[in-house]
């Protein structure tokens, strides 16, 4: 029988608490890159109504949906609002991102549990892939087109807050093991390009992805796979 394998190596570094996102915004209050000053109460409400219109085109037509005037109709605006807010498609489908992003973000860090703080470190994982899957699902097409190169992928700022949050919650759930390697494993899963290729490519039902990560979850935690 091949021998037992060595037990896992505990980090030699403490793992930083997650980054929280800061895109979208600026030092001083100011907006993108710091250009642009900080929205007025009723500018801001218009923006975040011009987002969630976006949000509903992806979900209901996909990303190839989402243009200006079609955002613009259906947030009841003219186009030439969304333009002035967004710059162009591109800036616009980036700050919706920026937008689901920070939601998530709220929600992990305040939210109710198990997603949120009060519920156990594995149940915790098990929320937090799950809400992954069902974002990557409902925004593929948003995700992948802004797919950050190869060298940024692992830096972006959204991936390292998921990543450090998977990692934090390893280091209380599995204290023995190297929660910096394996936060990097689970992140694979959950993976946009992969979530495509098995969803688009091979068929595989959203329910399955789900089941796999709870057994991937189990197995790496030691615990017992829910029933």
């Amino acid at each position: 029988m091949p021998a037992a394998l060595p037990p896992f190596p505990k980090p030699q570094e403490p793992v930083d608490p997650p980054d929280l996102l800061q895109l979208g915004t600026g030092p001083e209050g100011t907006g993108v890159d710091g250009d642009e000053p900080c929205l007025r109460a009723d500018a801001a409400r218009n923006r975040a109504r011009l987002l969630e219109a976006a949000a509903r085109l992806v979900a209901e037509h996909g990303a190839a949906g989402v243009t200006m005037e079609a955002v613009a109709a259906a947030a009841s605006v003219g186009k030439g609002t969304v333009f002035r807010r967004f710059g162009d498609r591109t800036g616009l489908l980036m700050a919706l991102l920026d937008h689901s992003e920070k939601k998530f973000q709220a929600a992990l860090l305040g939210g109710p549990p198990p997603l949120g703080p009060g519920a156990p470190p594995v149940e915790r994982l098990r929320a937090f892939g799950c809400a992954m899957l069902r974002r990557s699902i409902d925004e593929l097409e948003l995700q992948l087109a802004a797919e950050p190169s190869a060298e940024r992928r692992y830096t972006s700022a959204p991936r390292r807050f998921q990543r450090g949050h998977v990692a934090l919650l390893l280091r209380q759930a599995a204290p023995d093991g190297d929660s910096e390697l394996l936060s990097h494993t689970l992140m694979a899963y959950l993976d946009a390009a992969l979530v495509h290729h098995l969803t688009e490519q091979c068929g595989v039902p959203p329910a399955r992805l789900r089941a796999g990560w709870m057994d991937l979850v189990a197995r790496v935690t030691r615990t017992e796979h829910p029933a």
